[in-house]
């Protein structure tokens, strides 16, 4: 299934209540860069939001969980686009718009 994990593609994580059940879902899929013309650098290695469910904690709260899990899978750029409800988090959590031109 296309939200199984997957290192260095797909993450996903639950939270699981006490009884069992699963009660919040939340994912992430990398879409690593390369930079050229840095003698230091020559990976970007950005992730992208893809998939949330929160029913017992909050969206914010959720995606801020996500932001730490993928920092610690080594991100270095957390992305989110402007589908669903995920606008409702982007100011408190300082989200900043991008232009919408890529860089070949």
């Amino acid at each position: 299934h296309v939200l199984l994990p997957r290192a260095g593609v797909i993450n996903s994580y639950v939270i699981q209540a006490d009884n069992g059940s699963i009660t919040d879902f939340c994912s992430f899929y990398h879409l690593p860069s390369s930079i050229i013309g840095n003698d230091k650098h020559n990976k970007l290695s950005a992730v992208y939001s893809y998939y949330q469910i929160a029913k017992t904690v909050t969206l914010t709260e959720l995606f801020r969980d996500l932001m730490v899990l993928a920092r610690d899978e080594g991100a270095d750029v957390f992305n989110a686009l402007d589908l669903m409800e995920n606008s409702t988090v982007f100011e408190e959590l300082k989200f900043g718009s991008g232009d919408g031109f890529l860089q070949y």
